[in-house]
């Protein structure tokens, strides 16, 4: 499995968000060409999180939920759990200093190949291996 960019799930929150025109804009162009290119990948903790988010906070419709499910986060879904995962996951937490979750993302990112980490929760340009965290919504 190897894949160019991964997306954290606050990116796919923002395709929901009416408040956050500009960053809305910029999470459907990642996420659209993630699709359409094949470059892009996702966890099954983003896929989690993501539908909890867009469920119970967003009040999304059961059958928008399935859509979101069905047309962007199941194609987008390459990376697994896996006693391997959370290992590597607590060894990054350890050195990084990150939290759990973040460190399970990271971890999912880099044994998915990627060389972009695309989140906003992270410290923009922080480099792990060959993983490279960038916000997509700073400002260039």
């Amino acid at each position: 499995m190897s894949a160019e960019v991964f997306i954290d799930t606050n990116i796919f929150i923002y395709l929901f968000d009416e408040t956050a025109t500009a960053k809305r804009q910029c999470a459907e162009s990642l996420v659209r060409q993630s699709l359409e290119d094949g470059t892009g990948c996702i966890s099954y903790q983003v896929v989690q999180e993501t539908m909890n988010v867009v469920v119970r906070k967003l009040g999304a419709k059961p059958d928008d939920a399935r859509q979101l499910l069905d047309d962007v986060l199941i194609p987008l879904w390459q990376v697994n759990p896996t006693p391997s995962l959370y290992r590597r996951g607590l060894l990054i937490q350890t050195r990084y200093g990150l939290s759990f979750y973040d460190a399970l993302i990271v971890a999912a990112a880099l044994e998915a190949g990627c060389n972009r980490l695309y989140s906003e929760d992270m410290q923009h340009g922080q480099q792990i291996q060959q993983l490279t965290i960038q916000n997509p919504f700073v400002q260039r």
